[in-house]
């Protein structure tokens, strides 16, 4: 996490103090920022405005609210900042600071290690027992279980957060205590984690409906044993450009059929045929985007999944699409995906 006492300076200091902090700091692209007396932001400086204010008559020792950028880009929390990072990534921005209501900085992210600001709260299904999994999940809880010397879970969470995420919810039931330990134990301190405990199992969507606290407008909810790279700014942009209510991810499914098709009607009259075709079927892929209200949709107290919920989407005339995932993903059910995940986090970049 960024300190942000090595960012800030008083609007009373001189230009001399703020180039020796960016000397000191050494870093590719530096900006500091300056605040007031009630620590607003009131500008942001890099030497390259330092050099153009020298270059113009300033000296050393002026103010440095001659030679700041009163017009510094920040975030805001709270807000959706999802295109302005996209803007700010463009223009070769690194360092942005991050204000509250009150336009004090609150902290400052490095968009050389931050994809993009997506602004969702995660869910994080972890409460399935892993049976075709023994005897791994004998004293393990799935979501638990390393890959590449990582519990799976944590390697979800960090992907998220890669992605700007904070508010994570997870939900939780078989061996319920070894999951928040070793979540707590892995976390960033800027990520906002609760568990949500299911005192009977209630499939893959039911638990939503215990989160008592969603500030996002939209929900992505996600497996957490799965393994994948999905770029989840475009998964997120996708569903906003197209104006969708709910959107599932998916899997393509190529079947190659080794010999000529025919299409017959009902009096066996051949119509056409290809030759050795391929179908293409999509696969639900454990993760998905909704709108927040559609999680009045959800029942109370009973098990219900998320295909039973995109069920009832579709019946009540709200928008689903699908976004097929074309880079890596992997569902960790079998011994043998386990043991597959092992080699190909080696190798796959996430």
């Amino acid at each position: 996490m960024i300190d942000l006492n090595k960012f800030i300076l008083s609007d009373k200091e001189t230009a001399r103090t703020s180039l020796k902090l960016i000397n000191d700091l050494a870093i590719p692209n530096i900006a500091v920022f300056v605040v007031n007396d009630q620590q607003q932001l009131v500008g942001s400086l890099t030497d390259g405005d330092i050099r153009r204010g020298l270059l113009n008559g300033k000296t050393i020792d002026d103010s440095i609210t001659s030679f700041m950028n009163a017009n510094s880009k920040c975030f805001v929390d709270g807000e959706n900042n999802f295109e302005k990072i996209s803007r700010y990534k463009d223009a070769g921005i690194r360092f942005i600071p991050v204000l509250n209501k009150n336009k004090e900085i609150i902290k400052v992210v490095d968009l050389d290690k931050l994809r993009s600001i997506i602004p969702v709260n995660a869910v994080l299904m972890a409460g399935g027992k892993g049976e075709r999994l023994k005897p791994l999940t004998d004293k393990t809880p799935k979501p638990m279980l390393e890959i590449g010397g990582k519990p799976i879970i944590v390697r979800n969470i960090e992907r998220l957060a890669g992605f700007g995420v904070n508010d994570f919810s997870i939900s939780v039931r078989h061996m319920a205590d070894q999951i928040v330990e070793g979540v707590n134990a892995h976390k960033s301190e800027e990520l906002n984690i609760d568990f949500v405990k299911e005192e009977m199992p209630l499939g893959t969507i039911g638990s939503v409906r215990l989160i008592k606290d969603i500030k996002n407008d939209v929900v992505l909810l996600m497996n957490s044993d799965l393994l994948t790279n999905i770029d989840f700014h475009d998964f997120y942009k996708k569903f906003i450009d197209s104006k969708a209510d709910m959107q599932v991810a998916t899997i393509p499914y190529h079947v190659d059929v080794p010999y000529a098709v025919m299409e017959i009607d009902q009096d066996d009259r051949v119509l056409s045929f290809s030759e050795k075709p391929r179908y293409t079927y999509y696969s639900n892929a454990g993760i998905y985007l909704f709108k927040k209200e559609l999680i009045d949709l959800i029942p109370d107290g009973i098990a219900f999944d998320a295909t039973h919920f995109m069920e009832e989407v579709i019946k009540n005339n709200k928008k689903l699409i699908s976004y097929p995932i074309l880079s890596y993903w992997l569902d960790i059910g079998r011994i043998e995906d386990f043991y597959k995940a092992q080699e190909d986090v080696k190798h796959i970049n996430f």
